[in-house]
């Protein structure tokens, strides 16, 4: 198969509760045969607690057992009942995962909670954010390269073909580096945890894996310098109201040799392939780019397919196919 010049893929998530019908529905919309689709493994949080975002990489750690409390995702002493169904949820996505793709060659996406988006959520056994604690935020950043490691091995041992390609997902991480994350009792704000240390963090759950990297940072402050500063391969960003400014950061993160996930279909029904493929061309020519920065772009919808209804999740997806196979015409040109 032929790998086109721009490609298409999804954030991560996907509306319902069947494993099984969004891991196929996801891999028939994206293996068409004309090689722009990118498939990668949905998380459907609708399928209940250890399921969602946090829970799901919560359930990733070694040897940080967690359980859910009213106030959230918690650390434990040992593990119980909620990081059994965690467990039991984990092993239902890969057995789904090596029956759609036994046979498969290629590139194929994991996506999981990066270090501070979990450890701004996670708490400690005393109520607070484990971020408030700098041994215990080393700890889980630790126990999640662990755990992905892992993970990694099991995906490559169920479809060898496969390429993986890890995504870290970091909605909160602006929110950690600016301070912004309230304290337990709501009366203050926990301390910005610096840059470099965020870095450093970031640096080692990346290097648990050997392949393809991505962070995915859904924030419109979702901080470029430092993200690509990591070494990762690419950054996922949303794009829909980039300024100029935003987009001469994208040509200096494009300059350094990383790639750029864009995040240009809405997922609130205002997006179409039409308007995607105007806005990066747009904004790639205001910041003086030619159309061979294109090459290796991968376009994908911003966050919040979960939200829709199935059709409306597919129809989001391709959208952002056609917009992919639009913007590799610009490079054909």
């Amino acid at each position: 198969m032929t790998v086109a010049p721009v490609r298409a893929t999804g954030i991560g998530s996907w509306p319902g509760t069947s494993v099984r019908e969004a891991v196929r529905t996801v891999r028939d919309l994206l293996l068409e045969g004309d090689g722009v689709g990118l498939p990668f493994l949905p998380e459907t949080p609708a399928r209940g607690p250890g399921a969602d975002i946090i829970g799901r990489a919560a359930g990733l750690l070694v040897d940080l057992p967690v359980d859910l409390q009213p106030s959230g995702w918690r650390f434990v002493d040992r593990p119980g009942r909620d990081a059994g169904r965690t467990a039991s949820l984990l092993r239902e996505e890969l057995d789904e995962l090596a029956e759609a793709y036994d046979g498969y060659i290629g590139p194929l996406k994991l996506q999981v909670a990066g270090p501070w988006t979990l450890a701004a959520s996670v708490r400690l056994n005393r109520g607070e954010r484990a971020l408030v604690d700098t041994g215990a935020s080393a700890e889980l950043v630790e126990s999640l390269a662990a755990g992905i490691a892992r993970w990694v091995a099991d995906v490559r041992r169920l479809v060898p073909g496969a390429e993986v390609v890890l995504q870290l997902d970091e909605p909160s991480l602006p929110a950690v580096l600016e301070g912004l994350l309230p304290t337990d009792s709501g009366f203050g704000r926990i301390r910005s945890v610096d840059p470099q240390v965020a870095a450093r963090g970031l640096q080692t759950v990346l290097a648990a894996h050997d392949g393809p990297t991505v962070i995915h940072s859904c924030h419109p402050s979702a901080p470029l310098p430092l993200l690509r500063s990591t070494g990762v391969g690419a950054v996922a960003i949303d794009l829909t109201g980039a300024t100029p400014a935003r987009w001469e950061s994208v040509a200096a993160t494009l300059d350094t040799g990383t790639g750029v996930w864009a995040g240009v279909l809405p997922t609130d029904g205002s997006g179409t392939s039409t308007g995607a493929h105007r806005l990066v061309v747009d904004g790639l020519e205001r910041a003086g780019l030619a159309a061979d920065a294109l090459r290796g772009l991968v376009v994908t919808p911003t966050c919040g397919l979960a939200g829709l209804t199935p059709q409306g999740a597919r129809d989001v997806v391709r959208a952002a196919l056609d917009t992919a196979r639009r913007l590799g015409e610009e490079v054909d040109r």
